[in-house]
């Protein structure tokens, strides 16, 4: 247990805040010492994982638990299934990687996105057409209210758009502990309709694609536009693509011919970084912060010295400034903190 300990390595952003108490644990026994040292303090908690998905605004006045629990098993389940199983604290990517050496299918898609295992549930990750909930079995969590482990399976955890139980009415109620995935052996199902994947294969002249050149085109499609936060502190895609009500986009197309959308019944999902960008933030830098000049979706520590408060206030800039123009009020992806 540290005291006033600095949280700049433990968020991929970059900025400087300090927790009042933090920890590293690497099993579940540490983690309950953890926790109830924080119940005899009754200090507030936050979980880090791979720090991808945070923004901290101020100091944190509590116990900041770094969870790195590690660990990957896998359970054949027939010719064409197998379970993969990765505890919390692995790291994502990593993880994909993995399963693609081993000729598993279901994850190529979701290749380089930051963050560990444990969170990809929270957040319902997706990229390319593929969600987390299209291959999630169950996942392993510690009640903290009763100490007691529970398995939750997809329906129990309520997955939508970027969104879970665990942003939901189980915020703050579980820690997941680790995540297992059913995934393809032999007939995998190969996605290349979304996005710029079809276009990217075809730029390296493959027509019969597997998963695993599937995973190299999109890495080279995120690496061409996604700043890496090792080098610029970033947290990926900062807001959600909103979805409106199908009338409000006629009514915008009359304005905008060119906005696209993606229809879903009575409701269609805009992409923001077009609004972001049709709305002249595309690059754009006020003091430390920008929007960054090949995706408007990623707002970057632009000088590496920016607080979290200016990154706040500018994704409130933006916020503001689209729905001006748009009447769409923008939702932050980020977990502020």
């Amino acid at each position: 247990m540290q005291e006033n300990f600095s949280l700049k390595p433990f968020n991929t952003f970059g900025v400087e805040a300090s927790a009042r108490y933090f920890s590293e644990v690497n099993s579940v026994e540490e983690l309950t010492e953890a926790l109830k040292f924080s119940n005899a303090q009754t200090l507030p908690l936050l979980f880090i994982g791979g720090g991808s998905n945070i923004l901290l605004t101020k100091d944190f006045d509590g116990l900041a638990i770094h969870l790195n629990l590690r660990g990957i098993s896998e359970e054949i389940i027939d010719e064409n299934q197998v379970l993969v199983t990765a505890k919390a604290g692995e790291n994502w990517h990593q993880f994909v990687m993995y399963c693609l050496e081993k000729n598993y299918g279901g994850l190529e898609n979701l290749s380089l996105i930051p963050g560990n295992v444990g969170t990809s549930p929270m957040q319902n990750i997706g990229a390319y057409g593929t969600e987390i909930k299209d291959v999630f079995e169950s996942c392993k969590v510690l009640n903290l209210q009763n100490f007691e482990i529970e398995i939750l399976n997809s329906e129990q955890c309520r997955f939508g758009y970027r969104d879970s139980i665990f942003k939901q009415e189980g915020k703050g109620k579980y820690v997941i502990l680790e995540v297992t995935f059913r995934l393809t052996r032999k007939e995998h199902k190969i996605d290349v309709e979304y996005g710029a994947i079809k276009s990217e294969l075809e730029n390296l002249g493959i027509n019969n694609p597997t998963i695993q050149d599937v995973s190299k085109a999109v890495i080279r499609i995120r690496q061409s536009k996604l700043p890496d936060p090792k080098v610029i502190g970033n947290a990926g895609s900062f807001f959600k693509n909103p979805t409106i009500a199908l009338s409000q986009f006629e009514v915008l197309k009359q304005t905008f011919e060119n906005i696209p959308g993606y229809p879903n019944g009575d409701l269609v999902k805009v992409p923001a970084g077009w609004l972001i960008e049709q709305d002249g933030w595309k690059g754009k830098q006020i003091g430390s912060v920008a929007s960054h000049k090949l995706q408007a979706l990623v707002i970057i520590n632009a000088t590496g010295n920016a607080t979290g408060k200016e990154i706040f206030d500018f994704s409130s800039e933006i916020i503001n400034s689209v729905k001006g123009k748009f009447g769409i009020e923008l939702e932050r992806e980020v977990n502020i903190i």
